[in-house]
């Protein structure tokens, strides 16, 4: 739909001409103001008799003031007119005629027509600078809460939708848009009650018009570029955003009338917003490639650890196979050797897939009803040969089926039981408890070993987080708890660490599932 342009003196005079026009308010007030008048005429002359003129001009005058104090100035000015004919009529002789003998009379009568209109013209000053003192009062509230919004701003596009759509809201908007230029197009962010479509070819002129020198209007309060355009009959004021003097893009409002300086004031809160939104995007891109960054150095670093060592045991141990003259016993060892690094390895290989599904968020769940001790007894197969040097404490109670995952949850209290026995010495106990509770199934599991350092906790989950402890006596990349946290997280579960009262370190792995009775 196309729209045409017109001029702030065009739209300022159709706003004239709309804010001229007697509103029923206003009609009320004066048909009460007339009605006072001659009430008081008819008080005057029926039961009164009042003769003293200057009496019956003070009871006029206040009514006339009254009218002035509540209404417009043409409301009070024909209430005045209307006194001064009747004040003429029915109290200055010749009474009951329109002529006046007395030349004193002709001053009083003017006196009173002059002093009842300046008193009708201060009033209705005074209230509209009260009306437009509290009107800006608003804008400028509004200005303040939307600038406090500004500063909790999220990235991405929808932080600018959202803006468009509170600006309408604040500022009661028929139609808001932040239009800005993308190429030969225009991306649109709108809001509000009313559905228009704004001609590109207005827009690209505005915006056009806007790259030119920026110049300050004192009168109106504002920088150059304003313009307006009528579509499907509505005024749409078009403002130029810009960052220092540079345009960035165009505001269109209509609507609810909105002083152009408060517009301008508006488009550069709106501009710093966006702004600010880029900045925001900006910063997170740099900081995903910043930590993209320290997770490949890291990943590397740790890859370069883990795999130069059994490969390095794989290999010495096939040399030592060669040597025809090896006994027996010292043959197996060798073949066991190489079977616990090649294990390592495929779970140093297993550890990295993990992740990566993690990351690429296509970790899927395959609900099941299974029972707690089977999913405890799977977690302990895919560790077993890490086990075999400590002693494993299980105890699960009640038994009760759930429907869980249980590869997924198996596999994050696999991780779990891997960290605790790389942390607890040989020959500890390791307690692994489970039970059914209202959250779902609930698997603790405590090591006897140094316990977890206060610096460290909070970084337990992290990726490739190894702590004080871990990078002094024992091996292992960091990704361990970091995937059972992610296992857990595709089936809504959570886990988290602490330090066992009686010394060891706690885990706490907690899965919602829905449990099934047990017939009695």
């Amino acid at each position: 739909m196309g729209g045409t342009c017109r001029s702030d003196a065009e739209v300022a005079v159709s706003s004239s001409k709309l804010n001229r026009m007697p509103k029923w308010d206003d009609l009320a007030r004066l048909a009460a103001g007339v009605g006072g008048v001659s009430a008081a005429t008819l008080v005057y002359t029926r039961w009164l008799a009042a003769s003293n003129a200057t009496t019956v001009a003070l009871t006029f005058l206040l009514i006339v003031l009254v009218v002035a104090a509540t209404s417009r100035f043409w409301v009070a000015a024909v209430t005045s007119v209307a006194a001064m004919l009747q004040f003429n009529y029915f109290f200055l002789p010749p009474v009951g005629t329109w002529t006046i003998a007395d030349p004193q009379n002709w001053v009083a009568l003017f006196a009173f027509l002059a002093v009842s209109l300046v008193a009708s013209n201060l009033a209705d000053r005074a209230r509209e600078q009260a009306r437009e003192a509290r009107a800006r009062r608003d804008e400028v509230a509004r200005l303040f809460d939307l600038s406090r919004e500004v500063l909790l701003t999220t990235e991405g596009r929808d932080a600018i939708a959202s803006l468009a759509r509170s600006i309408a809201r604040r500022f009661d908007l028929a139609y808001f848009a932040i239009t800005l230029p993308r190429g030969m197009e225009w991306e649109r962010f709108e809001a509000g009650p009313l559905a228009i479509t704004l001609d590109t070819n207005q827009l690209s002129l505005a915006f056009a018009g806007a790259q030119g020198g920026l110049e300050f209007d004192a009168r109106e309060r504002t920088y150059s570029g304003h313009r307006t355009m009528t579509v499907a009959g509505q005024v749409v004021r078009l403002v130029p955003l810009r960052v220092g003097t540079k345009p960035i893009g165009l505001m269109a409002a209509t609507g609810r009338p909105v002083e152009p300086g408060t517009l301008d004031a508006l488009a550069a809160v709106v501009a710093i917003a966006i702004e600010r939104a880029s900045l925001l995007e900006d910063r997170k891109a740099a900081e995903v490639a910043r930590r993209g960054e320290e997770l490949k150095t890291a990943l590397l670093a740790s890859l370069g650890h883990d795999l130069r060592t059994p490969l390095t045991a794989i290999r010495v141990a096939a040399s030592n196979l060669q040597n025809a003259g090896l006994a027996p016993e010292l043959q197996r060892e060798q073949s066991e050797l190489i079977l616990e690094e090649a294990e390592r390895l495929g779970r140093l290989f297993e550890n990295i897939l993990e992740m990566a599904r993690i990351d690429a968020g296509t970790v899927a769940t395959d609900l099941r009803w299974t029972h707690p001790s089977e999913v405890v007894t799977a977690a302990r197969g895919q560790v077993e040969r890490l086990l075999r040097d400590h002693l494993i404490e299980v105890a699960v109670e009640p038994d009760t089926p759930v429907r869980i995952d249980p590869r997924l949850t198996a596999s994050a209290i696999a991780h779990v039981l891997e960290n605790a026995a790389q942390y607890a010495p040989a020959r500890s106990t390791i307690s692994v408890t489970a039970s059914v509770t209202g959250e779902g199934l609930v698997v603790s599991v405590r090591d006897r070993g140094p316990g977890v350092a206060p610096a460290d906790l909070p970084r337990l989950f992290e990726r490739f987080y190894r702590g004080s402890t871990a990078q002094a006596h024992t091996s292992g990349t960091g990704m361990g708890l970091s995937i059972a946290r992610g296992l857990l997280a595709a089936q809504h579960g959570r886990i988290w660490g602490e330090n066992a009262a009686g010394g060891g370190a706690q885990f706490t792995l907690v899965v919602p599932a829905e449990a099934k009775e047990l017939a009695s």
